[in-house]
């Protein structure tokens, strides 16, 4: 509380203009937020989130910025608005999610940062991709991709991803393989720019890149032996949860995606083995992109040779009831 009492009082001390202390405190709590977002669960940040927000709200429309400083709370603006908007997405509300995505991409253009609008598209897809309107998902991750044609950053790479698992879901096996194609020849040219820097939501590692082509070569139904290795070296790739990429929904996903192409593969026991930290995570830790993809997990298992079996039988009841209770996400 004193902590609270003193950062309020710095937040309001400059009455006539806002100050460098004000300004540097609001780095410090976006850079906390950003990097505590892929890391715990929502419920642990989210009423810090939209406490800082509302004081970078507060200062933009206090009318008390320099014209020096607009652009970088703006920014600000735009970052802390993406996690409140991915924040909504991960507690299922696709509304909310994606008018918050639209106050982000606000923030963006008046900051004109081309990364961060380009950002914002590809958090349109992701909502769409989760809500199950892949036709939407792909046309903002197109539209994203050609707003970060000429960034040198991850961004542009996220949106190539973002476009080859939603024409995944679309059945389009040429495009997945032309965006992930683009995707990889990009990584070899990255230069890291600001939002890089950032890190959490706004990097697109590698680990992750892999994981993102996993997925679509998953969702078109595919296995053998190549993406199997694929597959598990995406789960490798976020197996330490010290380093700097690490991210739990990552994981989750990860393991789902193995645990995919594993049943794909006419591997029961595996696909079992697979899933299994992901019905094991605490419910604090069950967003809405992970129940997703364990239910995924859950209608493969009711087609193929192996559906009758017992642990086929048992691994779709358990993962049917994954989603009932998560009493520690954040109310809506």
């Amino acid at each position: 509380m004193a902590v609270r009492r003193a950062k309020d009082f710095l937040l309001g001390a400059d009455r006539e203009r806002v100050g460098e202390d004000t300004l540097g405190l609001l780095d410090d709590e976006v850079q906390r937020l950003v990097a505590a977002y892929p890391r715990e669960p929502l419920s642990a940040i989210w009423d810090d989130l939209l406490e800082t927000q509302e004081q970078v709200f507060r200062l933009l429309e206090g009318g008390r910025v320099r014209p020096s400083q607009l652009r970088d709370l703006n920014v600000k603006g735009a970052v802390l608005s993406f996690m409140v908007a991915k924040g909504f997405n991960d507690m299922e509300v696709p509304h909310q999610a994606l008018t918050m995505t639209r106050v982000a991409a606000a923030c963006a253009r008046d900051a004109e940062h081309a990364g961060l609008i380009a950002a914002t598209e590809g958090l349109k897809s992701l909502i769409a991709y989760w809500a199950d309107k892949p036709t939407d998902a792909y046309h903002y991750a197109s539209q994203g991709a050609a707003v970060a044609e000429h960034q040198r950053g991850t961004v542009a790479l996220w949106l190539l991803g973002l476009q080859a698992r939603a024409a995944a879901v679309l059945g389009d096996e040429e495009t997945v393989r032309t965006a992930n194609q683009q995707a990889a020849d990009r990584r070899e040219r990255v230069v890291p720019d600001d939002l890089d820097a950032l890190g959490g939501l706004f990097t697109y590692a590698p680990e992750k890149q892999l994981y993102y082509a996993v997925e679509a070569e998953a969702v078109l139904g595919h296995s053998g032996a190549q993406l199997a290795q694929q597959a598990e070296q995406a789960v490798h790739g976020f197996s330490d949860p010290t380093a700097p990429n690490w991210a739990f929904g990552d994981l989750a996903g990860s393991q789902c995606d193995l645990a995919l192409v594993r049943l794909y593969g006419g591997d029961l026991d595996g696909a079992a083995a697979a899933i299994r930290p992901v019905l094991d995570l605490p419910a604090s830790h069950r967003n809405n992109g992970i129940v997703m993809s364990a239910m995924r997990v859950r209608q493969a298992l009711t087609s193929g040779p192996a559906r009758e079996a017992v642990v086929a039988r048992d691994l779709r009841a358990e993962i049917e009831a994954f989603p009932a209770s998560r009493p520690a996400l954040p109310h809506r």
